[in-house]
């Protein structure tokens, strides 16, 4: 006998349940949770949706790019190195300038300016170079006196460098005096002038005065002394005047004075720096004044 068994139909399977719950609420960010419940009912998974809403961030004001300063030439090693570039540049040797970056121009200035004196435009005279030489004293004697006698602090540095030259000077024209029966002339008024200037300098600014100071020992360690042998040979026999002889090496001795100076400066604001290059070229511009009494 066959027996009926009753099956109850299965019923038609219900769609995924799906559940929506609000888990926090932001005003830029809702989390939305959604629950679903797949034909196994043993796997039931949890998905989270994160629907963000477009957000704009303020973008930060561009800052401007700093422009530095472009440096003067020299400016890196001290106010001394500036002051040669500048004493560079007012030399222009048979047309041709001076490299100032050139550790060897001393070497080519000193070429050069035997050229010239061997030139037909020097013809120097006893006479000539006697106004020189009392010139060139009035000067020394002014700036060395009055670094002696000032009371400002910043000139103590620079006194017994080992450079004076005032004495020296004494010397040679009481040779001139003596042996070359030549009456010693009253300074020319190129040289009065100067160290009429000189004496004003040292009051107003120290630094102002100091750059004269620098410029005219580099200019006569430089180049004066050779023009001043040069003359020697045409007109003395070859004597080496005390003018040009230092007890020690005047190279040492300048490099001493040269770091003092850059030391200083460093004190120095930038226009106070720019006035000493252009007081630079003014001490030049007497200087080159003077040595012309030679041929005059």
């Amino acid at each position: 006998m066959a027996s009926l068994m009753w099956q109850t139909p299965r019923r038609p399977s219900s769609p995924p349940k799906l559940g929506l719950s609000l888990r926090h609420h932001h005003p830029l960010t809702s989390i939305i949770s959604f629950l679903t419940q797949r034909r196994n009912p043993r796997n039931r998974t949890l998905r989270l949706c994160h629907c963000s809403s477009p957000m704009t961030v303020p973008s930060s004001p561009k800052k401007k790019r700093t422009k530095y300063r472009k440096q003067y030439p020299g400016e890196s090693v001290g106010i001394t190195e500036e002051m040669r570039f500048v004493a560079m540049r007012l030399r222009n040797l048979n047309g041709k300038k001076v490299d100032p970056a050139n550790d060897k121009e001393q070497e080519e200035e000193e070429e050069e300016d035997d050229d010239e004196l061997e030139g037909e435009t020097w013809s120097p005279s006893k006479e000539g170079f006697l106004n020189f030489l009392v010139d060139s004293k009035l000067v020394f004697d002014t700036i060395e006196r009055i670094v002696d006698e000032s009371e400002d602090v910043s000139y103590a540095y620079f006194r017994r460098t080992g450079l004076e030259r005032c004495e020296s000077l004494e010397r040679d024209l009481e040779w001139f005096r003596t042996t070359q029966d030549l009456a010693i002339p009253e300074p020319s008024q190129v040289g009065v002038s100067y160290a009429k200037y000189l004496e004003e300098e040292a009051k107003e600014n120290a630094a102002l005065f100091l750059s004269h100071f620098y410029s005219i020992y580099f200019s006569h360690i430089a180049g004066g002394q050779v023009i001043v042998r040069r003359v020697s040979e045409k007109l003395l026999e070859g004597k080496e005047l005390e003018f040009v002889r230092w007890e020690g090496d005047a190279q040492d001795l300048l490099k001493g004075v040269r770091e003092k100076l850059n030391v200083l400066g460093e004190h120095w604001t930038r226009d106070e720096k720019n006035k000493c290059l252009k007081e630079t070229a003014k001490a030049f511009k007497y200087m080159g004044q003077i040595v012309r009494l030679i041929v005059l």
